[in-house]
């Protein structure tokens, strides 16, 4: 093909006798072309093009071994950590027995389960009553039955140990315990196409209040829990919502080819609307977020998610408030 400057060829078929040489170059360069890499430029490319062209194939061989030849097992000699408490309990505006459970940490390598921290002193108060802690298991304690928290009141969790865990034997917690959402009623909407065998959206309809609130939804059939672990929690703040009456906010999502979220008819569907503090809600966010995973480009390294207990105990003592509201599924609801 001639142009105006520029003479293009095909290259050989195969290099030249001998290898690749000037000749080859030569023929597909023309004296009139002018690059701005000047002809040495040019001519460096070409036999780079050229090479791999011949020889692209060797090139991943060697490319591959390379690779294979630099892995190497290598032990890591990692340090015990500094053993620290670790606290989880809560108590809301149920009557029920509230429970505080009681850890260490261990080494990242151990391999072990928690350690209990048996043996200790545990009571919350909220100012005017004291409730007494009973431990019922190897570190779990709990309330008596009848014990229910107040909203607009204060409370306080404290810990006295029978012996020292990461240099202290008493701990406490203190967190507000604010006003319920009332759930007025709950319903659902059944989408067949979505999934291998369809999903539920559950929706729910409530006044939201106009301070700021965050939210935590959960999701029962029959009594029994569908969003009993931390990655089923739907939390979320009132941002888009703030003071408004909320007819049929997304409360969870079922998946009808799981087996503990499918739901069938004559099933009872419970939804629970609980309130929570700001910083009880960062908090499960961000033990979220170090359990599952968050964007690499805009988050930090992993790290323990600060929360509320005294003396740098781990962990997080909370109050929250309770709505629920429930509907059975008839076959309308699978057929909407």
């Amino acid at each position: 093909m001639k142009g105006k400057n520029v003479i293009i060829t095909d290259f050989d078929p195969l290099p030249p006798k001998g290898g690749i040489n000037s000749e080859v170059i030569n023929r597909t360069l023309s004296t009139d072309f002018k690059s701005p890499l000047g002809d040495l430029g040019v001519r460096r490319i070409m036999y780079l093009f050229i090479f791999l062209k011949y020889h692209f194939f060797n090139c991943l061989i060697i490319i591959a071994l390379t690779l294979q030849s630099c892995t190497e097992r290598m032990e890591i000699e990692t340090e015990e950590g500094f053993i620290r408490l670790v606290v989880d309990g809560s108590i809301s505006t149920e009557k029920t027995k509230h429970t505080v459970r009681l850890t260490t940490t261990e080494g990242y390598f151990s391999g072990q389960p928690f350690t209990p921290v048996t043996s200790a002193t545990v009571t919350i108060t909220d100012g005017y009553a004291v409730y007494p802690l009973r431990e019922t298991g190897s570190g779990k304690y709990q309330t008596m039955s009848g014990v229910f928290g107040i909203p607009g009141r204060r409370y306080r969790l404290n810990i006295k140990l029978s012996k020292a865990v990461g240099g202290y034997t008493e701990y406490s917690a203190e967190t507000d315990l604010l006003p319920p959402a009332k759930l007025d009623s709950v319903s659902v909407k059944f989408y067949p196409d979505w999934d291998e065998q369809g999903m539920w959206e559950v929706k729910g309809y409530f006044q939201d209040s106009p301070d700021p609130d965050y939210y935590r939804f959960l999701l029962y059939r029959n009594g029994n829990s569908m969003t009993n672990s931390l990655s089923d929690w739907y939390i979320t703040d009132d941002f888009f919502f703030n003071g408004k009456y909320l007819r049929g906010t997304t409360l969870g999502w079922l998946s009808q080819h799981q087996e503990h979220e499918a739901l069938q008819k004559g099933d009872t569907l419970t939804a629970e609307v609980q309130v929570l503090h700001a910083d009880f809600a960062r908090f499960l966010l961000g033990m979220k977020s170090n359990l599952y995973g968050s964007n690499p480009l805009f988050s930090g390294p992993p790290a323990n998610v600060k929360g509320n207990i005294s003396n740098g105990a781990i962990g997080y003592f909370s109050a929250y408030s309770i709505s629920r509201a429930q509907m059975v599924i008839t076959e309308t609801d699978q057929t909407q």
